[in-house]
């Protein structure tokens, strides 16, 4: 199961959804910080998982006027996938990022100002990231459920020890400019 389609599988195990309501909580919830769903995906993800008899739908008459939509609900075995599939993203570690890693061993063929140089902007990147995290978990305030303050402090967390690796890191880098 994909990044995605956990994300989405969530939100309709939490309570029946239509598609756009699947995207304002993304959106509320700050989830494209964390896992890559596009606005456009979502109802292919949808679509994919029902088809995996995961999830069902029905139509649903809007209130008011306007057209119908489809609520998306939770099926056993979506129940289930669902609950697998957390437990198997909480007990395993992640992949760090692969491009990051891809120019760590591509140093040796750029020169050391030239890598200094892009590590620093990493690191000022890093620390807009880290600052975002860190607003955006102040801006919800002290009452944050405990899985959002979990998601909040790793987050952070593993910003900050990654910055704090770059302080190590870029010093051996740049020792080894030419003077």
């Amino acid at each position: 199961m994909t990044n995605a389609e956990l994300a989405i599988l969530g939100l309709v195990t939490e309570a029946p959804r239509h598609g756009y309501e699947i995207e304002q909580l993304i959106e509320e919830r700050g989830m494209r910080d964390w896992t890559i769903v596009g606005f456009s995906s979502i109802y292919y993800i949808l679509s994919k998982l029902e088809r995996r008899g995961l999830i069902s739908s029905h139509q649903e008459p809007a209130a008011g006027r306007g057209p119908s939509r489809k609520v998306y609900t939770i099926q056993p075995q979506g129940r289930d996938a669902w609950h697998q599939a957390t437990l198997k993203a909480l007990s395993r570690p992640g992949h760090p990022d692969s491009s990051f890693l891809l120019g760590l061993a591509g140093l040796p063929g750029v020169s050391p100002q030239e890598a200094a140089a892009a590590l620093r902007q990493y690191r000022r990147n890093l620390i807009q990231n880290r600052d975002y995290v860190q607003q955006t978990w102040q801006q919800r305030g002290e009452d944050l459920p405990v899985f959002l303050e979990g998601m909040f402090e790793y987050s952070y967390n593993l910003l900050q020890t990654e910055l704090e690796w770059l302080d190590r890191y870029i010093p051996r880098i740049e020792s080894q400019i030419p003077p």
